[in-house]
């Protein structure tokens, strides 16, 4: 303790804590990342999600800060492609509901399943934490994994215009990459399970931290449904694409600050000719 002037006692500052809940990160899913060498690396975020848009919380909106606008492919370099996958490629609603309903009769715990399927995109944990209390939800996370591959892939089904947007990619001379929230076993059982032609598959990431894998195979877009994969575009300096099949409507992906917002994948061809070009 130090005496300053007047006789008032001098206090020091108090450094940022890193338990402040603003600085703080929402824990996420992660997974292993062994695709390619990869290693999902933890960042601090806190994942943008609907109550944010739609106003549901009071707290006001903290978009993301401002980047230098995206390159286009640079003359010459090969294009490189990033797709989400749950809502983006891959129409999961069915399975995860069916998962969640068995969850829910294993353990006698409520779980509105058409409410969980309309907020589709967060990390698993967090979905949980909605339903369970926080000692019960590392278990009930491991019980959703174990159910998952017997109950939601086999009922998984292909987006509207999610094999012409990857056909049209590799028509390009392009590279595809599928980067998304879910675990990594059950992100490369989906892709296979599909038939989706990747180069690169990366699970257990969400939000800006996605960007690392982004970077790491150069991709110049990022096509997904969620206003996380716009955070997920910035982070890696790619275009933002974002595709209005999820929990957000065009407009709300608009006001988020995707760079384009397309209705469906079944637009995405026509977005991505000209792009390819160098256009925007």
């Amino acid at each position: 303790m130090e005496i300053g002037r007047k006789g008032r006692i001098a206090r020091p500052t108090p450094a940022l804590s890193h338990s402040d809940p603003v600085a703080s990160p929402l824990p996420g899913e992660r997974g292993p990342g062994r695709v390619l060498g990869y290693r999902p690396v933890r960042h601090s975020y806190r994942p943008f999600t609907l109550w944010g848009v739609l106003d549901h919380d009071p707290s006001p909106i903290a978009f993301p800060a401002a980047v230098p606008a995206p390159a286009v492919p640079a003359p010459g370099g090969r294009l490189v492609i990033g797709f989400d996958l749950d809502l983006t490629l891959a129409d999961t609603r069915a399975g995860i509901g069916a998962v969640y309903r068995a969850l829910s009769a294993e353990t006698g715990m409520p779980i509105d399943v058409d409410q969980v399927v309309r907020r589709i995109g967060p990390p698993l944990d967090v979905e949980i934490g909605y339903w369970f209390p926080p000692a019960e939800v590392p278990a009930m996370v491991d019980r959703y994994r174990a159910l998952y591959p017997g109950i939601a892939i086999p009922a998984s089904t292909l987006m509207p215009g999610a094999v012409q947007a990857v056909e049209g990619v590799r028509a390009l001379g392009g590279g595809v990459v599928v980067v998304s929230g879910k675990n990594q076993r059950d992100t490369e059982r989906t892709v296979a399970a599909l038939g989706l032609d990747a180069d690169a598959v990366i699970g257990g990431v969400f939000g800006a931290d996605k960007g690392v894998a982004l970077r790491e195979h150069a991709a110049s877009a990022y096509i997904g449904d969620h206003t996380g994969d716009v955070d997920a575009a910035r982070a890696a300096g790619a275009v933002a694409v974002g595709v209005a099949t999820g929990m957000f409507d065009a407009a709300a992906l608009t006001a988020y600050g995707a760079d384009v917002v397309l209705p469906d994948l079944l637009a995405f061809p026509g977005w991505l000719e000209p792009f390819a070009a160098g256009g925007r």
